[in-house]
């Protein structure tokens, strides 16, 4: 079934079904607060608060008698909007009967699978209705029902045809005039009344036909819910909406509270074990430092008793001794000078370079479910594994920028993941010591340093690399800048008077020249290469350097001519 199916039966279902019993209305009556129910549900209900009358306040019933004094007024709570609403003294036979509940009831019976059986006789299948008794007839009892004096005037319509129409459209029928179609409107009264209660009860009112005031009174109520009521249930609409995005913003809220709780738990649980992994690197550097001091104490022990040795032997000791000792004070001193122990100043952990630092933005993983960030960093850079790469570095063009890469390593050779290393690169001509060339130094905070330089001069550079005032491996290396190419501003051709066009005032760069005014070179004449040469410099390689200008002062008089470019 579509869901729009069900959501038109569960509608249905809705009309047609009391929600204290849960079954079919049974005599409805609507509650003041326009909800319908049983009559015999709104009996049970139970009292909410019961008040007495006075007799000038006692009200009237529909057919103008006053109803009982004694009688205290019961107040009850409805099932479905829990107002307060007050049940007439004489209960809820008194309430107005919902005949639309009545006639949805009717319409389901009639749509249900199965036939309906007779009322009357409980045997044959009921083909008709009666409106007024309303009872399902079949045939027989149908045709007795007309026959009967009480019953001939009843209305009797057939079960198919109601069923067809969809919706059922019941005579209302008069409650003290069985049988008498409700079709005047009493005005003093404000209600619907038969004939015979308009020639009897009423016979002093004005009663006119219902279709002359329905247009009236309809309209009041189409007023009240078109001007009134719906303009008020799109307000509180967007009241609720309102409320909703209140709701909704609440729990957000509420939500980032128990994520930012979750996620602090999560960070100070990272700053203990950030702590923790500390004080490790602390003992295990503590450690390392004891080891180095013993072996720099007993270093300086063996160094200091060997010169002491030596230098007692030179000064107290005579040439026969001095001789004679010479052998084993050699070998003793040569060993101590080659393998006395000589702490590398890069590796070496003091309180400014011990390798341990704090990177705040490195990823760290996930602590509890959240991703964090700082790590413990105890590399210690190591000047004898850094490397400098990039060919910048070996070779230059006078006035092109230059690229190299220095990367810092550990002892292990992995490069090191973090930067804020102190680094300095200068660049100063070996022969010119006062031409230096300006640097650059950019930190990646990976571990590398990119380096830039423009020289201004060609020739031989010294190129010093240093980390914490200290050269690297291979540093100072040696840089070779090139001379710029000078590139031919003029074309390569055979000679100026065909380049142009014959044009006379076209120059060239060789020393040719021609008869008749022609200031360029020409074929065949005096001073032509005898070959396609460039017009700028007259040389006669195509892929060549432009020569300057003292060459060609000193090939052509003409000095530097070029030729004109068509």
């Amino acid at each position: 079934m579509s869901q729009g199916a069900v959501n038109a039966a569960n509608s249905s279902q809705k009309k047609t079904v009391c929600n204290v019993c849960k079954r079919l209305y049974r005599d409805p009556k609507i509650l003041p607060c326009l909800h319908t129910f049983c009559s015999d549900c709104i009996g049970q209900l139970e009292p909410f608060s019961v008040s007495s009358r006075s007799r000038r306040n006692v009200p009237e019933n529909s057919r103008g008698e006053a109803l009982e004094e004694d009688r205290p007024t019961v107040t009850v709570l409805c099932p479905d909007c829990d107002t307060e609403v007050d049940i007439p003294p004489s209960g809820p036979g008194g309430l107005t009967t919902d005949h639309l509940a009545l006639d949805d009831v009717f319409l389901e019976t009639l749509v249900t699978d199965g036939p309906l059986g007779c009322d009357l006789c409980g045997e044959g299948d009921a083909k008709s209705r009666c409106d007024v008794c309303c009872v399902n007839l079949c045939e027989f009892c149908c045709q007795a029902h007309r026959r009967q004096k009480r019953t001939t005037s009843h209305p009797v319509q057939c079960l198919e045809e109601l069923k067809s129409r969809g919706r059922l459209c019941r005579p209302v029928l008069c409650s003290l005039h069985p049988g008498q179609e409700l079709r005047l409107f009493c005005q003093p009264c404000d209600l619907p009344v038969c004939l015979e209660c308009a020639a009897t009860l009423h016979r002093d009112h004005h009663c006119c036909p219902t279709h002359d005031v329905i247009d009236r009174h309809g309209d009041r109520i189409r007023e009240l819910v078109t001007v009134r009521l719906r303009p008020c249930m799109e307000r509180l609409k967007d009241s609720l909406q309102k409320e909703a995005l209140q709701a909704r913003v609440d729990a957000t809220a509420n939500e980032v509270r128990v994520f930012a709780r979750a996620y602090a738990s999560a960070v100070e649980a990272h700053c203990l074990s950030l702590l923790h992994r500390l004080e490790e690197l602390r003992v295990q550097r503590r450690n390392q430092l004891h080891l180095q001091r013993a072996q720099l104490q007993q270093a300086l022990l063996d160094v200091g008793g060997g010169v002491e040795f030596a230098e007692r032997l030179l000064s107290c000791g005579s040439d026969a001794e001095i001789l004679s000792a010479k052998g084993v004070t050699l070998r003793r001193l040569t060993s101590l000078a080659k393998n006395s122990y000589d702490p590398n100043p890069a590796t070496v952990a003091t309180d400014d370079s011990s390798g341990i630092s704090f990177m705040a933005r490195e990823p760290a993983g996930d602590v509890e479910g959240y991703p964090v960030v700082g790590v413990i960093n105890s590399k210690t850079v190591d000047l004898s594994k850094c490397t400098v790469e990039g060919e910048g570095l070996q070779r230059g063009v006078e006035g092109q920028q230059g690229h190299f890469t220095l990367v810092c390593r550990d002892s292990a050779g992995e490069q090191v993941a973090r930067g804020g290393e102190h680094v300095l690169v200068s660049i100063v001509h070996k022969e010119k010591k006062n031409c230096t060339v300006e640097t650059t130094v950019v930190d990646n905070s990976d571990g590398s340093y990119g380096v830039s330089y423009t020289p201004k001069e060609p020739g031989t550079y010294s190129v010093w690399v240093c980390v914490k005032a200290q050269h690297v491996k291979g540093s100072p290396f040696l840089l070779n800048v090139k001379r710029k190419l000078r590139r031919h501003s003029g074309m390569f051709h055979c000679c100026s008077f065909c380049s142009s066009g014959g044009a006379k005032e076209a120059r060239c760069g060789c020393a040719g020249t021609m008869p008749g005014g022609f200031k360029g070179c020409g074929h065949g004449h005096k001073g032509h290469p005898g070959k396609p040469h460039w017009s700028c410099c007259g040389s006669t390689a195509e892929q060549s350097e432009c020569l300057p200008q003292s060459v060609l002062a000193a090939v052509s008089p003409r000095g530097h001519l070029r030729t004109v470019e068509l």
